[in-house]
């Protein structure tokens, strides 16, 4: 076997990937297909005998792109120290998340991840988190919508549910009222800035053309490093003068009541300096916020077209909670098999994160033979997977719920296990993603509060397009009417 820029050649010679060429690798396919990458790469893998892709262009990394289970295994699990997110990757982050969790390695990732865990708590969950969904679901999203339904007026459910995940998880982490579903749905200098940001950090590592340019600019601050610069400045400010307030009212009040026992008065406790306690609280924001925001909009998406689907979920509902959804609310939730179902069917085929990187140590081979080099970007590709025959059968196109479910002889329904090397959205080993219940918890009782009250209708019967931001988007939003449901 030999390998070399073009990538990975079996014994007839061919190579897995795109045509590459001397000096520039496979810049000519690459700009060709920038506008689908994402269907780009997925065509390749599947043709692909081990479903994974070397891909490399003048100016950047030699990347594997890998759509193989066994190989995400090793990657994630098997050989994990070998496989760091690496200083590639951290560099084009760095202004906007810092030191925070989803931007470094070794022992601080570590720290950070064991502090973090203390949010993930079925008690904190069931106590926090319902507590902060109740109120601003039934006094800012159902109103915004009965409002919107009532005039008859087109509402952007992506934008409403980006704006509800940002309030939830500052509420409930830092005790942080943003206010974005209020009446007239106001503008926030804060969440403004920091979907900049993240938008242009992201947009960083996406460049067809001259992919260092941005460093560039920056060394000029000039154009959107500029932008970027000016916005993580609003950013760090809000947010260290949220922290020394904190500061300040924990000196006030612990002697009182012992203080708050959230997650920001967790990170200051804990001895921090004020800049990595906001690198940590930015990291935070980008877990709860948009992930949740990018799954519930797909989701409801793929419900307007399947209404079936739809019916039988609200059934599931009322037969754990009748008319009453306040009561037992926390296990009620977790008892909602087909909607998590659903959920998972829908992250399966519209991931909120389509790829995710990490760079090599050392040299190495993977499960499947494709050779690794020292500094090379390993790339596991959810997006991707949802879609391979091999892993999902011949209806992987199908929104199909019950392919993550079994039913007993009596009709119970449980959730089917499925490797998370198959099903990658939350990744998994080491780096499992610790807010997961968390996730599903907020995502089933947004979902099955506005379900019981409203029908969304789609106002367009354009098929959207997938965005593969920092975290998904559905391009022009997902703009719909909304009826009464009874």
């Amino acid at each position: 076997m030999v390998v070399g820029r073009s990538g990975r050649r079996g014994s007839d010679g061919r190579t897995f990937g795109p045509r590459h060429h001397p000096i520039i690798g496979c810049m000519i396919d690459f700009c060709k297909n920038s506008h689908r990458t994402l269907d780009w790469y997925t065509s390749l893998l599947k043709d692909s005998p081990t479903n994974t892709i070397v891909v490399w262009r003048f100016g950047t990394r030699r990347n594997i792109v890998t759509a193989n289970q066994e190989n995400v295994e090793y990657i994630l699990k098997t050989n994990f120290q070998n496989y760091p997110k690496g200083e590639p990757l951290k560099e084009h982050n760095r202004d906007l998340l810092g030191t925070g969790i989803f931007n470094v390695d070794g022992e601080m990732w570590f720290k950070q991840r064991k502090l973090a865990s203390h949010e993930f708590t079925t008690k904190y969950l069931r106590d926090n988190l319902v507590k902060s969904l109740q109120s601003e679901t039934e006094n800012r999203l159902l109103p915004l919508l009965k409002t919107a339904m009532e005039n008859s007026s087109v509402i952007d459910m992506q934008e409403v549910l980006t704006r509800f995940a940002f309030d939830v998880i500052c509420d409930i982490s830092f005790g942080y009222d943003l206010g974005l579903l209020k009446n007239g749905l106001p503008v926030s200098e804060f969440a403004s800035a920091y979907d900049t940001a993240s938008g242009i950090s992201i947009k960083r590592m996406r460049r067809v053309f001259f992919p260092a340019a941005w460093k560039v600019k920056r060394f000029f601050c000039i154009g959107s490093e500029r932008i970027l610069r000016d916005k993580v400045r609003i950013i760090h400010q809000t947010i260290e003068d949220l922290i020394k307030k904190r500061i300040d009212d924990e000196s006030e009040t612990k002697l009182v009541d012992g203080g708050r026992n959230d997650f920001l008065s967790r990170l200051i406790s804990s001895g921090n300096s004020i800049e990595a306690t906001r690198d940590m609280v930015i990291s935070f924001i980008l877990a709860g916020k948009d992930t949740t925001s990018s799954a519930l909009t797909w989701f409801f998406y793929l419900i307007t077209l399947h209404p079936n689907i739809q019916t039988l979920i609200l059934e599931e509902s009322f037969d754990l909670t009748g008319e009453n959804l306040s009561t037992n609310i926390y296990q009620n939730l977790k008892e909602m098999k087909l909607l998590e179902a659903a959920l998972m069917e829908s992250m399966r085929l519209y991931p909120p994160v389509s790829w995710d990187s990490k760079h090599a140590v050392s040299s190495d081979v993977l499960p499947d033979g494709t050779l690794v080099g020292k500094g090379d970007r390993v790339t596991f590709f959810p997006y991707g997977m949802g879609r391979m025959e091999k892993l999902w059968g011949k209806n992987w196109s199908e929104f199909d719920p019950y392919r993550w479910l079994t039913v007993s002889e009596d009709k119970k329904k449980e959730l089917a296990w499925v490797s998370p090397y198959k099903f990658s959205v939350f990744q998994a080993g080491p780096r499992i993603c610790l807010g997961k219940e968390m996730a599903m918890i907020q995502m089933k009782y947004v979902a099955v509060s506005v379900l019981r009250q409203f029908e969304l209708r789609r106002t367009t019967d354009e098929i959207p397009t997938f965005i593969p931001m920092m975290t998904s988007q559905m391009s022009g939003g997902f703009n719909v009417l909304l009826n009464k449901r009874y």
